[in-house]
Parts: structure tokens; sequence; C-alpha cells
């Protein structure tokens, strides 16, 4: 079985920031890690692997640093690691990002069987590649997975509003997985040092035949006008006593204030 995980390297969830000129993520001098839901979705590709055989491709789109979470994923258990890096690449949206994803998969020697991606990056938080892609190759998608098994089909559950649900696919089949799937693996010692040796493949616009035009900010419908942190609006308010009596000040505040 082949499977492909597309990985994002995102900035620490903690230190995200906003350059207000660009409207753009800022990077500079902040910490990068693995998108934590990517990492989810390559941890239960190793598992898949270890059930059933085959092989793990895993896939980033981004800058040349962008190899340090290819590292991380070879050293956790993928067995090849392929970056998509150039300037042309640069300010994708989803629309942008899912045409050189899927470029690059279709250049794949062998194929695929399966796609692992996380159900969301948390900087950009769309959830928009997963389905995307599998929009672009034209292959069946399960989205918001919290368990998979495999046997002939794909056996997925599927987290929806009111519980959850169970799903079958036949393969090739896209999931996007949450973090209830599994608790991702600490590479050991012995298997950074052999990621850290291992070649990369690095593929261009060159290479996947891809005009400049219909990659990066130039082939990206979408336009970010503005962002901001919505300032708060006046003084929080706190009712204390017993759940009855703060209930019917809350509500004769709101009714005070007209905004019911």
């Amino acid at each position: 079985m082949n499977i492909v995980v597309c990985i994002k390297q995102v900035p620490d969830t903690e230190e995200v920031r906003i350059n207000p000129k660009t409207n753009n993520l800022d990077r500079e001098g902040v910490r990068s890690i693995m998108n934590p839901y990517d990492k989810n979705a390559l941890e239960e590709g190793i598992r898949l692997k270890e059930q059933h055989g085959g092989t793990i491709t895993v896939m980033s789109m981004g800058p040349p640093q962008a190899e340090d979470v290819l590292r991380e994923a070879l050293a956790m258990g993928a067995d090849e690691a392929i970056l998509l890096s150039d300037r042309a690449f640069a300010g994708a949206d989803t629309f942008s990002t899912t045409y050189v994803l899927a470029e690059a998969i279709k250049n794949l020697n062998g194929g695929f069987d399966l796609i692992l991606c996380g159900k969301h990056a948390v900087d950009a938080d769309t959830g928009q590649v997963g389905p995307g892609l599998a929009e672009r190759l034209g292959i069946a998608q399960i989205t918001f997975v919290e368990g998979v098994e495999i046997e002939g089909k794909v056996r997925a559950k599927r987290k929806v509003e009111e519980g959850f649900e169970i799903v079958e696919s036949g393969m090739p089949v896209l999931l996007t997985v949450t973090e209830k799937i599994n608790q991702p693996r600490y590479p050991k010692p012995v298997d950074i040092m052999k990621a850290a040796r291992k070649k990369l493949t690095i593929w261009n616009a060159e290479t996947l035949g891809i005009a400049q035009e219909n990659a990066g900010q130039a082939g990206s419908p979408t336009v970010v006008g503005r962002l901001f942190t919505p300032q708060p609006k006046g003084k929080a308010e706190m009712f204390e006593g017993e759940p009855e009596e703060v209930c019917e000040r809350l509500l004769a505040k709101l009714k005070s204030e007209k905004v019911i």
C-alpha cells in the first residue's frame, strides 16, 4: 500500500503573528513546528503501514526550512520525503496549494492508494486543502476521521455534529484526521540521526511542469483584504450568585442594553 501524507510547517501556535503590511503570516524569528494535526495523520499512516505493509511518502510545500519537519517525519517512520519549494509557490491560497500538491502526487512513481492530511492547519485554519486535493485528483474523501480500519475497503469513523458515523470507501481515498485518532510517537535518537543524513527530494515548478501564473500568489483567486485583532468593547461584568438569580440578572442586563 502506497501512503502519501501531506504535512505543513507552521508557526508555533502560541507565537502566530501577522504582518500588517502584507496580511501574511510573519515567520521571521518565530519557531516553526509540524502542524499538530498533520502529525496525527503521519502517525496513522505509520500504524497502517505496520499493519498492512507498504511505503509512506511525506510531502510538504514550503520554503527550504520546511526540510526540518520532513526530517522529523522521516525520524518518526516515513520512508521518503519530498519538499515542494520554489519562490513561484509563495503566497499561495488553498486553491493554488492543492494544485501544486496534486501535480506532485501525480508525479509519484508507483501511484498512491491512500492520502492522509490533518483536518486543518493551525495557522490558517481553513480545512480546505484536504478536500480540495481530493477534488483535484478525482478521488473519494472522508473528513474529520477519528478512527480507520482497512480490510479490503477503508472503513472510517467520522466525527459529525451529533456524534459520529461510519463511512466505507474503496481506494484510492483521501482522509483528513482529527487529534482523537491517535497519540503521535516520539522518534528515537538513532532514527533522528538517520533522518538527518537522509537525502530529501526537492521539486520546483520546473520539475512539475507548472507555469508560474498557475502557482503561488499569481494562481490564487482569493486575496486577503485586511486582518485585524478585534478590540474588546466596554468592560466585562461578572454576575455571581445562584443560577436562577444570575440568569434573571443577565436577562435584565441584555434587555437594558437592547441586545434582546
